[in-house]
């Protein structure tokens, strides 16, 4: 067990990719893992809390089930996400309007939730997941980047609002991330992409796993409204 275990966790979307590996992680660390999830199997040890991220009621009703459980929610890492890529011509209001509620609203509903508790508690890690093409871009992508982009400012604004109470609040920008998305990709696609990456690989869901879990250290009290990139170099700040 870490330093740091032991605490209550809550990891949305825990039930694949990178939720799934950031999950393990604290599960590992000895902590008290749970997760809002739609459907799925979930890793071994997370408690499993299904609930949308649309909706107000159904994360306020999962986090008080977690809370029963598990004790107020310490670190709280907003994953849940989706895509419906289209060209900005073709793309409907349904598919932006699908995206922007689900990655950022849903984060900012998650996290309104979570800081209730952190405020009583006078401490708390918020970690949103945001994306390299929130500042990068990508054809194909307008609702996508514009949700991931609005996270930036979600974290900074809590941190403004919430820094002198204990609490911090990071994002997480991960690239081109080896999982079933990425796999699906035409061969020359992902050639293409590899030759875009300094580090001349897709990075792993454990390197996603590794920052988030650091960002909830206590080693990490002094880093607040910060973007991390794991990216392999791709996107270089921006």
């Amino acid at each position: 067990m870490s330093e740091q275990g032991g605490r209550s966790v809550l990891v949305t979307g825990a039930n694949r990719g990178i939720g799934r590996a950031i999950a393990e992680r604290f599960v590992a660390a000895g902590d008290k893992v749970a997760t809002i999830y739609r459907s799925g199997e979930l890793p071994e040890g997370v408690l499993g809390v299904v609930g949308d991220v649309r909706d107000t009621a159904s994360i306020d009703a999962a986090f008080t089930e977690v809370e029963a459980q598990h004790g107020p929610v310490e670190v709280v890492v907003a994953n849940a996400g989706v895509t419906r890529d289209q060209l900005l011509m073709r793309m409907s209001d349904e598919d932006f309007d699908t995206v922007l509620d689900t990655n950022l609203a849903g984060a900012f509903r998650v996290a309104r939730r979570a800081s209730k508790g952190m405020i009583r508690l006078r401490r708390g890690r918020v970690v949103l997941i945001s994306s390299v093409v929130a500042m990068y871009g990508g054809p194909g992508q307008v609702n996508y980047s514009a949700s991931k982009a609005g996270l930036i400012g979600m974290a900074r604004s809590i941190t403004r609002e919430l820094g002198g109470r204990g609490i911090t609040a990071n994002v997480v920008a991960p690239g081109f991330i080896d999982t079933a998305m990425t796999q699906a990709l035409p061969e020359k696609q992902q050639q293409a992409y590899l030759a875009a990456i300094p580090a001349g690989r897709f990075g792993a869901v454990d390197d996603v796993a590794a920052a988030v879990h650091f960002l909830a250290s206590d080693a990490a009290a002094y880093i607040s409204g910060a973007v991390i990139p794991v990216d392999g170099g791709l996107g270089m700040g921006h």
